[in-house]
């Protein structure tokens, strides 16, 4: 094994993507994966409850509402108390949200305190509970009992210590921590090796599969210090031979060649997983969009991650645009752009688009041509920034209309400043507020 991460450590800095053809023969088993069956749409109420009472920026709380859906404020307020009551902070109970949204359906009485209060007993104190809960919360799925313990004692050793026990070379779970030491050698971060220990996956179980993949995923390039080699590790253990090639196959009846095939599976590794009907679907709704199958080529070249969409969101894309005067022309123009269009929800492109369009007053087709505008966030970069752009054009300092958007947002935030508010002189304290105060509210 010490010779394999050696060798590990030299491919990735020298093995080049190459024998591509070839490289079909060397993926193993499918890897599949079950979603929670929540509307994409999420829903207005459990947005504006994580805006309200957890700080969520709305984007991010519109991105959960799409894995659950809360009903009313009892039970989601009665699991924040919970948290609260037991020393863990509000931007601690935030990112164990984020990661675990589903935490809020749950029980706070029978389900979530038995297993705080079995975690207390491991001797943790508050400030430690809060800590390791809060970087690794899907520890709250494990049962109470001997499971729960186990996996909070080895995220506890790793956090605090960097090293394993001699401990944890023995029992049922010999392999897994096995293997997590080997990855954790690698280079692989904390938060990906905790995520492999906690979930249900199959990568890290087993020791001549676990060995074997873990070669083939160094060989083919991937970064152990990336989450794409994480997920590489998950589609190379599941998936077999022959179904690797009946999916590049497929891809190569569409158009794609078999280096897009593998240049995507690098950039995107569970670009594979798809049926044949789902990938046939993408390509078919895509084309009821108005797109030729060059240009779906190349939206999906430039984010793969569109294939996952349903037929009823990219549908509804179109309507979203078309509804707010765009023509069908000028929504290919963004798609081909900007692929991600189709993945905001309509209220979300609603909401920028009126307030670019109708309050800035730039024109339609100023957004045509910018649509990765529609990416950012509305409250952190878009208003702050126009509240500069309005407050020199008051003043005179900004003549013959708006600026172009590009110059406006798509930019650093130094080269904002050093473009718009660093050359104002006895003005840069007040522009200055205008960009900071609209961020911390």
């Amino acid at each position: 094994m010490y010779s394999l991460i050696l060798h590990g450590r030299r491919s990735v800095e020298l093995q080049k993507w190459r024998n591509l053809k070839g490289s079909v023969k060397i993926l193993q088993n499918a890897f599949s994966f079950s979603s929670k069956n929540v509307s994409p749409q999420g829903n207005a109420f459990t947005v504006s409850y994580l805006v309200e009472s957890l700080g969520l920026t709305t984007k991010l709380a519109e991105s959960i509402s799409r894995k659950v859906k809360l009903e009313d404020k009892v039970n989601p307020d009665s699991v924040l108390t919970l948290f609260r009551s037991n020393g863990f902070e509000d931007s601690q109970i935030s990112r164990i949200i984020t990661t675990y949204p589903r935490l809020l359906v749950e029980d706070a009485e029978t389900s979530l305190l038995p297993k705080l209060q079995s975690l207390q007993c491991r001797g943790a104190s508050s400030s430690e509970l809060a800590e390791i809960v809060s970087k690794v919360p899907k520890i709250l799925e494990k049962r109470v009992g001997k499971s729960l313990s186990l996996y909070y004692d080895f995220v506890k050793d790793i956090m605090q210590e960097g090293t394993l026990p001699r401990s944890w070379t023995e029992g049922k779970v010999k392999n897994r921590i096995r293997n997590i030491s080997v990855l954790k050698e690698l280079g692989v971060p904390q938060n990906l090796l905790f995520s492999l220990l906690i979930s249900r996956c199959q990568p890290v179980c087993g020791k001549e599969k676990f060995d074997e993949t873990l070669k083939k995923v160094v060989d083919m390039g991937f970064d152990p210090t990336k989450s794409k080699f994480v997920e590489a590790l998950h589609v190379v253990y599941e998936m077999s031979d022959k179904t690797i090639e009946e999916k590049v196959n497929v891809y190569k009846r569409l158009g794609f060649s078999e280096e897009d095939v593998w240049r995507i599976f690098k950039k995107w590794p569970f670009f594979l997983k798809f049926s044949e009907k789902k990938i046939a679907q993408t390509f078919e709704t895509l084309k009821r969009c108005g797109l030729v199958e060059e240009e779906i080529l190349s939206v999906l070249k430039l984010r793969p991650e569109c294939i996952r969409s349903s037929e009823e969101k990219i549908l509804e894309s179109v309507d979203t645009f078309v509804g707010l005067g765009f023509s069908r022309d000028e929504y290919k123009v963004m798609i081909k752009r900007f692929p991600q269009c189709f993945g905001y929800s309509a209220e979300s492109l609603k909401k920028k688009f009126e307030f670019l369009v109708k309050e800035m007053k730039w024109p339609p087709e100023a957004v045509v041509l910018v649509p990765s505008v529609f990416g950012y966030s509305l409250e952190k970069r878009i208003v702050p920034r126009c509240n500069v752009i309005k407050a020199l054009m008051s003043k005179g300092l900004i003549r013959g209309g708006n600026p172009p958007i590009s110059s406006v947002f798509v930019c650093t935030d130094q080269e904002f400043l050093n473009r718009y508010v660093m050359k104002q002189g006895k003005l840069v304290p007040e522009l200055m507020a205008m960009l900071t105060r609209q961020r911390v509210s």
